[in-house]
């Protein structure tokens, strides 16, 4: 079920959100070559707790067997690695890398959720059109996140976007709604058809999260059962933000 946010409750939800605001303006200014993932995972935990949240993805568990509570405060995924790749000690940042970090802070018992994609020393023009067209295809979804379109206009702007551009989305992942749980209805694919879908409304509170990769759009597990990474090796970039439909424009709740 779909859930319209009170007055009360956006603004529990613009708390969460800034704090995923604050937390990557923190990771900007310290990642780094050289730098463990791990790193960067306490540098967010400190962050989100010295502000009065609890990193969300930290314990989460899917319900399905075999598969552990994920274990660690952000998820991030470098180069080839498209989505929830888990921090360690032994895996090291380096220039020309891109690192993908997907975080969630709860606060109040509301959830906020952004992922970025950073750059990491010089890449090549190519690798950095990828994380520009990524971030762009996000903002030319919430061109039709307006009350009254429909999710499915949302998802059409994304795919048609990334395509347009030689780039694939991933189809097996998705955006959704957000508030007291990390994921709520509505499902929101990187693909599909305009006029579909359910109606936006004023209150809605919806993540979205063009997952975009440079090669084809068949992906894999890892045997961790959480990091996903691209078949055939190519990159991926992942950009993502908490959102507000309101009467008039969008209201992006993860930016500063």
């Amino acid at each position: 079920m779909v859930t319209i946010k009170s007055k009360k409750e956006i603004e529990y939800m613009r708390e969460a959100c800034k704090v995923v605001a604050l937390t990557y303006k923190e990771i900007e200014e310290k990642i780094r070559p050289g730098m463990s993932t791990w790193e960067v995972d306490q540098i967010a935990e400190k962050t989100m707790r010295s502000l009065g949240a609890i990193p969300a993805e930290k314990g989460y568990n899917v319900g399905i067997r075999g598969i552990p509570p994920y274990p660690a405060s952000t998820c991030i995924s470098i180069n080839d690695e498209v989505i929830h790749g888990i921090p360690s000690k032994n895996k090291i940042i380096k220039e020309g890398d891109i690192v993908s970090i997907d975080t969630v802070a709860l606060k109040n018992g509301y959830n906020g959720d952004a992922a970025r994609t950073f750059i990491i020393g010089d890449v090549p023009k190519e690798t950095k059109r990828l994380v520009d067209v990524t971030k762009q295809a996000f903002f030319e979804g919430i061109k039709y996140a307006k009350a009254g379109n429909r999710i499915g206009d949302v998802c059409h702007a994304i795919g048609e976007y990334v395509h347009s551009q030689g780039y694939s989305v991933v189809k097996e992942f998705q955006g959704h709604g957000i508030g007291k749980e990390m994921h709520e209805d509505p499902g929101i694919p990187n693909y599909g058809k305009a006029g579909r879908g359910i109606r936006l409304e004023p209150g809605m509170t919806l993540a979205i999260e063009p997952m975009v990769i440079q090669g084809k759009p068949n992906i894999l597990e890892l045997d961790d059962g959480w990091t996903i990474i691209t078949e055939d090796g190519s990159l991926a970039a992942h950009y993502e933000n908490t959102i507000l439909i309101t009467e008039k424009e969008p209201e992006i709740l993860t930016l500063l």
